[in-house]
């Protein structure tokens, strides 16, 4: 296949199969409706995608799948699974536990397809990664938001559609992967298992900074996407009159995100990726600590505008930290790096997702979503020599 197309097929792909990830997220109205599920389901089944996916992450990277066998097959046999688990809950006699499940190896099986077609992409493209990565994290954004999209369009559109349709893209994904991209010309595979793979590459001071920088980022990215329809309702019950579309506008602010991946790409090749990924950061974490203000506004317009700013800065620095953590490290190494970084990464988000959920059900909901901005603060610290010094040390990693 000619080179050239290669990132168009992978951008699909992973448009395709990220679809996925938050199809329970899109239908949970109807989840909760149909199986009597209790209001704190939405933090529950958003948090057992994400320790499916950890737990995918943590066994691909342990057995270094994606850097001992052809990374499109991985992806393809990872599309199908997934496919099928997020089919499972459309079955008519699922109760909460069965859905946890389904949603738990969804998340597994993503596992194969998010970090591994940033894998295939790197194999693909040595200089410009940045760029590719960009448009390979918009897709994912955009994937993560066609389910809001699908309800968006009809309140009545029965929600079981949204699985199909999620299901049947995802396959389709897999197939195009599968079928249309071979090895790329910069793959250099690991031809023996090592267990200590996933270790050895944090000893490297450079690939810490971007991986710590991930780690902060990734705090505020999930629990802002999972809890973007919530900030709408919350902010229409407080200014009675407002009439909101929850699930296009969750749609819009999310999917936007991909457009910004783009841009900061293309940034990042005139300023540089280390600091595109930083002011990126910054501006995410000034989103965080501003939020309880638009709640007092009653503008629809300013609203919309602030959420588009934060959908767009949250995830603006993801392909650009990807980027960094690609170029520090072996290039027999690469899927591995890539894997244990995201497997960290989403076991943070565990964290900030469950504790927003707690904070929800304590405090007045306004005020939640400032505790994001610890995440970013740590990750702009990390990114540079002295900032890792005074996380260390506040750990008690650099006392006696």
């Amino acid at each position: 296949m000619k080179r050239k197309w290669v990132l168009p097929v992978i951008v699909i792909s992973q448009f395709c199969c990220t679809s996925l990830w938050f199809a329970g997220n899109a239908v949970m109205g109807n989840l909760v409706a149909d199986f009597n599920l209790a209001d704190s389901a939405l933090g529950h089944l958003t948090s057992s995608v994400q320790f499916g996916f950890i737990a995918g992450t943590l066994t691909f990277a342990l057995l270094t799948i994606a850097d001992r066998f052809p990374p499109s097959r991985v992806f393809f046999f990872s599309a199908l699974a997934g496919s099928v688990f997020n089919l499972g809950m459309a079955l008519e006699w699922n109760s909460f536990a069965s859905l946890m499940t389904f949603r738990f190896f969804t998340g597994f099986f993503l596992a194969g397809i998010y970090p591994v077609g940033m894998k295939i992409a790197s194999d693909y493209y040595e200089k410009g990664l940045g760029r590719s990565l960009g448009f390979l994290v918009g897709a994912l954004v955009l994937g993560t938001a066609f389910p809001h999209l699908l309800k968006g369009f009809s309140a009545d559109i029965p929600w079981r559609i949204v699985l199909y349709i999620t299901s049947s893209l995802a396959t389709l994904g897999g197939m195009l992967m599968y079928l249309l991209v071979p090895d790329g010309p910069y793959r250099k595979p690991r031809m023996h298992f090592d267990f200590k793979t996933s270790l050895y590459v944090f000893q490297n001071p450079r690939f810490r900074s971007a991986a710590f920088g991930y780690f902060g980022h990734m705090w505020e990215l999930y629990a802002f996407w999972a809890f973007v329809p919530f900030i709408l309702t919350t902010y229409a019950g407080l200014h009675p009159g407002t009439t909101l579309n929850v699930p296009f506008l969750s749609f819009f602010i999310i999917g936007v995100g991909g457009i910004a991946c783009v841009i900061g790409a293309y940034l990042s090749q005139l300023l540089g990726t280390k600091i595109t990924a930083f002011h990126a950061l910054l501006l995410s974490c000034g989103c965080c600590l501003l939020s309880p203000v638009i709640f007092y506004f009653n503008s629809n317009e300013l609203l919309v505008l602030f959420l588009t700013v934060w959908g767009m800065t949250v995830i603006a620095d993801s392909p650009l930290f990807s980027t960094l953590v690609a170029q520090n490290v072996m290039a027999e190494s690469k899927g591995t790096a890539l894997t244990i970084v995201n497997c960290i990464g989403f076991s943070i988000t565990i964290l900030s997702i469950q504790l927003v959920s707690a904070l929800i059900n304590m405090v007045n909901p306004i005020y939640v979503y400032t505790v994001l901005a610890a995440g970013p603060l740590l990750g702009l610290a990390a990114l540079f020599e002295k900032g890792q010094q005074i996380i260390f040390w506040a750990f008690g990693a650099g006392r006696e």
